[in-house]
């Protein structure tokens, strides 16, 4: 569908603002999608990006909602993965393993495939089937020494899936993995590791300005100290001049 030129420009800009903000202040960004949404509704662009940002403050159901709008305008099957995970969100993993479980799978990228292989695994911690989850994991892509963009996430949800079961070495070993894939810092690998192995951080920065502020407290109390000192030898010279002021006098009164 096309738009008057003016109502485009309107529009993209705000769709540019929603991508820039949906990572770093999501409200923000879904405050624009709308904008965008009351705009241009029929625009298949606009009702993605609706979507994600109502998907990225946890509004599930509106979420789910423009993704099937945005798959009726498309025909494309590309946001099926999230939109079984929006399932989850509403608190439905048995709707989310049906969908993983559809020909529309299938019909999925490898990218795609991997994120709806996370999602079932999710749904299956969800329902309490940790030992499945990890059974749904175990995969060509995650045995695979090739670094693809999904491969910290899915070594890293395979790690935490392990952690759960209690299989803390076999935990360790992954969490390593992943962080060796993890060029771009998307998980918190370093610290589930640093965790394992009992090592705490301590703010270096923070104790070296309370350090200083005690610095400065002690100086600034040493010179009230001195202050203090100086006006007592101030107060004795003053003594000592007014003795001798009045024994130079020598009247005596009668």
């Amino acid at each position: 569908m096309s738009l008057p030129k003016t109502l485009a420009e309107d529009v993209a800009r705000n769709l540019v603002m929603v991508a820039r903000l949906i990572d770093e202040d999501p409200e923000e960004a879904y405050a624009y999608a709308r904008i965008a949404l009351r705009l241009a509704s029929r625009v298949a662009a606009v009702r993605e990006a609706a979507g994600f940002a109502a998907y990225a403050t946890q509004k599930y159901a509106e979420a789910l909602a423009e993704f099937r709008a945005t798959r009726r305008m498309t025909g494309s099957v590309d946001l099926w993965p999230v939109m079984a995970d929006c399932e989850r969100g509403l608190g439905r993993p048995e709707r989310a393993m049906a969908m993983a479980g559809e020909p529309e799978v299938q019909k999925l990228d490898k990218a795609g495939q991997v994120e709806m292989r996370l999602v079932a695994a999710g749904a299956r911690r969800d329902m309490g089937q940790i030992d499945a989850a990890i059974v749904t994991l175990q995969s060509p892509e995650l045995a695979s020494n090739s670094v693809q963009p999904w491969t910290p996430r899915l070594r890293y949800a395979y790690a935490d899936a392990l952690l759960e079961a209690g299989r803390e070495d076999e935990a360790r070993e992954w969490f390593g993995k992943a962080l060796e894939a993890d060029k771009d810092g998307s998980t918190d690998a370093s610290d589930r590791l640093a965790a394992l192995d009992g090592v705490e951080f301590v703010d270096a920065l923070g104790d070296d300005e309370t350090a200083e502020e005690d610095t400065v407290d002690e100086v600034a109390s040493g010179d009230l100290d001195h202050e203090d000192d100086v006006r007592d030898d101030a107060d004795l010279d003053d003594e000592r001049d007014e003795d001798q002021d009045g024994s130079g006098d020598g009247s005596v009164k009668a």
